[in-house]
């Protein structure tokens, strides 16, 4: 199969699968704002760097022992079948330390977060629900990883539409016709993974599959290996958690509870946009494995430009709707019809989207540099957009022009790290030796 028809084969299913679990955050977000209001999105966006944190967590282990899995099967290596159940017990390990957190101090939770006591209060049974599932959501992480990596994209998709369409139906019945409000969308919410696992067995545990669960001693040198190569994927999750941290933090300073909802706003409608780049990143690795570990780099090249170009394109057509519909957009989640908010979250939307041109080449850039085991490489520019740019650009340009500069911070980290994502791909795979 050519390198277009593999990449198509790939791509737009897991850009599909990815604007899947978008969407019921947004529809979540969306019930959350009918049913308790500029409260509610305030409380879910302070706790959504809990969640990237799980979330980021899951894609590391998973991604990376995927990635180590991919390599050591294109090589014939009987090393592959060990990643698999290394990964899922390290993972759920680390789950059961935020079970245990989120079921003894999810008021302590909210409030490190910058939650007043009106907002510890309506977030905390939210809290306490999600963070009681994170090994699920870990699980999942890690066996769409290997199901994808495995071969078997539309059955990773299935499992990612799956769970996300029984998100959706499960959030509006549990919150308003039983009543539940926002412990039901957390329950709908920490439900739903367990089916995305259930989907992907049934590839992991048919004739067809590689992947294999094996009695092995836990080694934690293999998960740190197999964690080197989902760095990327780590900080791409985990950014939006600290972006939003960030944000919250300066937000707040700047003009309240109703500045952190109007991110709210922008951070959820940009989920569905980092989800599309992450869906060509995700689709994209296991080819770049494919042929990195036969030694093809001609179809590597071939491989990251056509990533690349899907991403800028993609990043056009973004900018253009919103700048088009940004009022519309905007008044979605604005249930009680506050102007200030409105005002706010236009201006964010059509601001904030600019660094999407840059965020696309970062996030298929990293993905990349992952799968070719340069991991110096994607850690490195995944550390700089996720951690070290955008809080610079954040303190200092809020500090410069207010919420416009908050806005903007987005835009200028991004661009200054895809010159640094450029240069670490050109030296590992266009640079003519």
């Amino acid at each position: 199969m050519s390198v277009g028809k593999l990449f198509l084969k790939y791509v737009p299913q897991n850009i599909l699968g990815m604007i899947g679990i978008s969407l019921y955050i947004l529809v979540d977000t969306f019930f959350i704002s009918k049913a308790v209001g500029a409260d509610g999105i305030t409380a879910l966006n302070l706790v959504l760097p809990v969640y990237s944190v799980i979330f980021a967590i899951g894609a590391m282990i998973g991604v990376g022992s995927a990635i180590r899995f991919a390599i050591a099967k294109s090589r014939k290596s009987d090393d592959m079948d060990s990643y698999f159940t290394n990964g899922l017990f390290w993972g759920t390990v680390i789950g059961i330390i935020f079970t245990v957190a989120g079921i003894l101090f999810p008021q302590k939770i909210i409030a490190f977060l910058g939650g007043d006591s009106d907002i510890v209060k309506v977030g905390t049974s939210y809290t306490r629900i999600f963070m009681a599932f994170a090994p699920c959501f870990i699980w999942n992480h890690i066996c769409n990883a290997f199901v994808r990596n495995d071969g078997a994209p539309s059955v990773a998709m299935a499992a990612t539409l799956g769970s996300s369409l029984f998100n959706i139906i499960a959030d509006y019945v549990l919150m308003f016709p039983v009543g539940m409000g926002m412990a039901g969308a957390a329950l709908a919410t920490a439900i739903s993974p367990i089916l995305g696992v259930i989907i992907c067995l049934t590839h992991i545990l048919s004739k067809r599959s590689n992947v294999k669960f094996k009695l092995i001693k836990p080694s934690f040198m293999r998960l740190i290996h197999s964690s080197q190569l989902g760095i990327s994927a780590f900080v791409s999750e985990i950014s939006s958690g600290v972006m939003t941290a960030t944000f919250n933090m300066i937000i707040l300073g700047i003009t309240g509870n109703l500045g952190v909802a109007a991110y709210g706003v922008v951070a959820n409608i940009s989920l569905v946009a980092v989800a599309m780049f992450n869906g060509v990143a995700n689709g994209s690795q296991p080819i770049a494995s494919m042929f990195y570990g036969q030694g093809d780099k001609e179809k590597l090249k071939k491989v990251l430009k056509l990533g690349m170009i899907t991403s800028l394109t993609m990043a056009l057509i973004m900018i253009c709707i919103v700048y088009i519909w940004s009022s519309p957009i905007a008044n979605i989640f604005n249930n009680e019809n506050n102007p200030v908010l409105a005002s706010y979250a236009e201006e964010g939307l059509k601001l904030y989207f600019i660094g999407f041109i840059f965020a696309g080449i970062n996030i298929a850039g990293t993905s990349i540099l992952s799968a070719m085991e340069e991991a110096k490489g994607a850690f490195f520019a995944s550390v700089m957009r996720g951690f070290v740019a955008i809080i610079f650009f954040a303190f200092i340009l809020s500090a410069l022009f207010g919420m416009r500069g908050v806005w903007l911070a987005f835009p200028a980290a991004e661009g200054v790290t895809s010159v640094i994502t450029i240069v670490f791909l050109y030296n590992a795979i266009m640079k003519k030796k």
